[in-house]
């Protein structure tokens, strides 16, 4: 499946009305990367999360990226801490995590609608609410009758990133993420990738095991993309700037959509090529998102696009 991913994604980019790549601006900023030091970004480890025992890290994971999606709206929830004032992904991280380490569980089977609404309480109630709880709700079954409570133990013989990767797909259905367009399916899978390399990334890290995720293709979501164009690298014509700069929300297997998801695997896999693949496409992945954090960089809005995937 991984390498149908990128296959689709290039036959959408050679087949885009809306948005380009400037292959000019993509060397140039090769040339920068060149000889940087890439870093998951877990490594950092937000909240003391890499302090805990693998086993509960990873079945927390596994939770934490069923549901990491669709944060954006006006307001934008947001969560208060001791000491800051959190959005997004690494709100919904600290929220979680402070539950499971309270509780000390990572099984969400018995968690109803209510609580699970209180550990995600912030200024405004989360988007797509009852979507993320249905899905732990799912995924908390899963691991209970099919892989005996222990999705780390379940998958703990595995190194290679293509059998966790499908591993994760042929269980949990709620990983789907494809789109259809002129009439071909095209393949993402931007939280199942996610979650395969963190896995195999702590693992390497926290175990020493030898592991392989040079075959994971990249994330593809709504953050990376607007770093590409931030760069130069990616184009939007006329109507699809309009569309995104206005906050227009852009509907889920839209032409728009998919096209600016699939260039941004193409943008990711070229730098891989062009770089002879001294670095992993994912590894680049992480690094793109990490430029969030650079204030060098002006940035337009980022597409919006409220689904289940990202």
């Amino acid at each position: 499946m991984l390498e149908n991913i990128i296959e689709s994604c290039k036959y959408v980019s050679k087949n885009s009305k809306y948005v380009s790549i400037n292959e000019e601006k993509l060397n140039q900023f090769i040339e920068k990367i060149e000889n940087i030091k890439m870093e998951h970004w877990l490594s950092s480890s937000p909240f003391g999360l890499l302090e805990l025992p693998v086993e509960t890290i990873i079945n927390f994971l596994l939770i934490y990226e069923s549901i990491d999606f669709s944060f954006w709206g006006s307001p934008k929830w947001s969560i208060e801490t001791d000491s800051d004032k959190l959005d997004g992904s690494i709100a919904l991280l600290y929220a979680l995590l402070k539950y499971v380490k309270k509780s000390k569980t990572t099984d969400f089977s018995n968690v109803s609608q209510e609580c699970f609404s209180n550990i995600l309480k912030g200024n405004i109630e989360i988007p797509l609410l009852e979507e993320r709880f249905k899905i732990i709700k799912e995924i908390s079954t899963i691991v209970n009758e099919k892989m005996q409570g222990n999705f780390y133990q379940y998958t703990k013989h595995i190194t290679s990133d293509a059998e966790l990767f499908e591993t994760i797909i042929k269980y949990f259905p709620s990983f789907k993420d494809e789109r259809t367009y002129n009439n071909q399916t095209i393949y993402f899978y931007k939280l199942a990738q996610l979650l395969t390399s963190d896995i195999l990334h702590i693992r390497e890290q926290k175990e020493k095991t030898e592991v392989d995720y040079t075959h994971l293709v990249g994330c593809a979501d709504y953050k990376i993309p607007q770093i590409l164009r931030g760069i130069g690298i990616l184009n939007y014509d006329d109507e699809l700037s309009k569309i995104v700069d206005n906050q227009i929300e852009i509907p889920a297997n839209s032409m728009y959509e998919v096209e600016i998801r699939a260039n941004m695997l193409t943008v990711i896999d070229m730098i891989n090529q062009k770089l002879n693949h001294k670095y992993n496409s994912i590894d680049i992945n992480d690094y793109l998102f990490m430029q969030k954090k650079n204030k060098n960089l002006t940035l337009k809005p980022y597409h919006l696009t409220r689904c289940t995937n990202y």
